[in-house]
């Protein structure tokens, strides 16, 4: 054998040893390419029922917002006629009432004026305490 030719069987050998050692960790890898694989596929399997049950809840849910949005419609007609209404009580009997009212609040105070008058007077005739009658 000549120089050529040994070296030759020793870079075939270190090549063996090469792909030895270098087909644990691909066999190592295949086995968790496999396990993740198999993991994936149940994942998928598992979330079909869960895709399916969020769909019918989005549709259950869009089906009470559409009665909310009736609702809601109904409320604002409500309180349109509501505001109208109250706008035409106030056109028609506001004005009267508001005069009603100044007219007896102004007819109260007169009265305490003219009672608060002839107290006056008589509270002038009083003495105070400390002075004489007839001095001031």
């Amino acid at each position: 054998m000549s120089a050529g030719q040994i070296a030759a069987l020793i870079a075939a050998g270190a090549f063996v040893v090469l792909v030895l050692l270098l087909a644990v960790p691909l066999l190592k890898l295949s086995r968790t390419l496999d396990e993740a694989t198999i993991a994936i596929r149940k994942a998928h399997e598992g979330s079909a029922p869960l895709l399916d049950n969020a769909q019918t809840t989005l549709h259950q849910v869009n089906t009470q917002l559409e009665r909310v949005d009736g609702i809601t419609s109904s409320a604002r007609a409500v309180t349109s006629n509501v505001s109208v209404l109250t706008s035409l009580f106030t056109a028609t009997l506001g004005g009267p009432l508001v005069r009603a009212a100044a007219f007896s609040y102004g007819l109260n105070k007169a009265v305490k004026a003219r009672r608060a008058g002839r107290d006056a007077g008589a509270h002038s005739m009083r003495t105070r305490p400390g002075r004489r009658k007839g001095r001031r």
